[in-house]
């Protein structure tokens, strides 16, 4: 059957944002008629991560990699912030390096682009989409939380103006710290930052789109839902399609299972984040005081933090992992509290399995993400003044495995966890709206 619909779906190439995205793409391919195809525009270096065959996704015949230059000269030597340094090329590259790319995918198919699947970052598809007459739908990777408060970006630099300095008159972020829970950009003048010019873009154009898809479940944020439902021509909340994720095997989860239920630390910092050495010192002791039982996500290059003996005097109770399955983790009903760095797609696993956070926020989202579960939801706690000290992190993780605000906690979080499981069962909010995204996707 030849295909009749050609998806293009270009992510934002840094961070945890391909990995939603791709993860999206394929749960769409698997729902999706054969004759849709998706081809997925990143750089070599990103796709060489994410597919392991040379050109496409050994699991679906239907999704190709294209490669699309990252923008950095030859020999370029980098210098200052690497990272920042990479967005900028890239986006100065961009959308050309994006069309040259979808050309040669319509050359290599024989069919035309059909439809725009984009991270909402890419704000420069609404011209892209228009210029070639498909629909445009972007992604927002994080949770509605976040794209309230860029969305209403103007009217929190007004807020922070005032006396006050409190978040009151937006839906579902009342009462939240300007100072210190909002992210970063949206207090920046865009002209200091190249990244609030860009968040600021998306706020601006993202009213363009065909439909507005988010990673996260409307029951999480019933009133942030009513205020950006109307902002949008389809504001559509797909996720924790992770519930549906099948379960695997690993040897963390062997160790888990001998461990009582609810007992377990898990600790891990996302691909990112990791913290200064005095911290991870400090953490590193807080366990060893509380002694309970903990698993410990940490790549091999950043134990050298760790306190001399640490590994040998908690072998008994604690396990170190390079790397752990985290959704199976939080899904084995051993962990009691997981210390994140308050990433979106942590935090979302976390709260979709009942799991109680303490949030150590870095930097982007992670310090308004902290915020709504410790504030908003009252299924977690921050570190306090967002550092781990000996003495501040065994009191947060005494207080949620066994204090007296313990219970609260891990009901707040069950009550989540009932909330996100309704929400993708198959007449729940998520599972609804993703059918809506496939119509839009597909539709001819």
């Amino acid at each position: 059957m030849p295909p009749s619909s050609h998806i293009a779906v270009l992510p934002f190439p840094f961070g945890s944002h391909p990995v939603p995205m791709l993860n999206l793409v394929k749960r769409i391919a698997a729902s999706a008629p054969a004759n849709v195809n998706f081809s997925f525009f990143c750089t070599p270096e990103s796709n060489k991560t994410y597919f392991s065959g040379a050109k496409g996704d050994e699991e679906f015949a239907n999704i190709k990699a294209y490669s699309v230059w990252d923008g950095i000269p030859r020999d370029h030597v980098f210098s200052g912030n690497p990272q920042l340094e990479r967005i900028g090329m890239f986006l100065n590259a961009t959308p050309g390096n994006f069309e040259l790319a979808m050309k040669e995918a319509e050359e290599d198919t024989g069919v035309k682009i059909s439809c725009l699947l984009t991270d909402a970052f890419l704000w420069f598809a609404a011209d892209l989409a228009e210029k070639i007459g498909v629909p445009w739908v972007p992604y927002w990777t994080s949770g509605s939380c976040s794209l309230s408060a860029h969305l209403c970006t103007d009217e929190i630099r007004k807020l922070a103006t005032t006396t006050g300095k409190r978040v009151e008159m937006i839906p579902g972020l009342e009462g939240l710290s300007i100072d210190d829970d909002m992210p970063r950009e949206v207090l920046l003048d865009d002209e200091q930052s190249p990244l609030a010019l860009l968040l600021h873009n998306v706020a601006l154009n993202l009213p363009r789109a065909t439909a507005v898809v988010v990673n996260s479940f409307e029951e999480l944020d019933p009133a942030i839902t009513l205020d950006l439902k109307p902002r949008f021509k389809k504001y559509l909340n797909i996720s924790p399609f992770h519930l549906m994720a099948a379960q695997h095997s690993d040897e963390c989860l062997d160790w888990l299972r001998k461990q009582d239920d609810a007992s377990v630390v898990y600790i891990g910092f996302g691909s990112v984040s990791i913290p200064p050495p005095n911290e991870m010192v400090a953490l590193a002791e807080a366990l060893e005081t509380c002694k309970s039982p903990f698993l410990w996500s940490l790549r091999d290059h950043a134990r050298k933090s760790l306190p001399d003996g640490f590994v040998d005097r908690t072998s008994g109770y604690g396990k170190l992992v390079s790397w752990a399955p985290q959704m199976e983790v939080l899904a084995s009903g051993k962990v009691g509290v997981f210390v994140s760095h308050g990433g979106w797609n942590s935090v979302l696993e976390s709260i979709s399995y009942g799991v109680p956070l303490i949030c150590r926020p870095f930097f982007g989202d992670h310090g308004l993400n902290s915020a709504m579960v410790e504030v908003q939801w009252r299924a977690g706690l921050r570190v306090k003044d967002g550092i781990f000290t000996k003495n501040e992190t065994v009191k947060a993780i005494k207080l949620i495995l066994s204090g007296e605000k313990a219970k609260e906690i891990r009901e707040n979080a069950q009550l989540l966890k009932g909330l996100a499981i309704n929400a993708v069962k198959p007449n729940g909010s998520s599972a609804r709206n993703f059918q809506d995204l496939l119509k839009v996707l597909t539709k001819s």
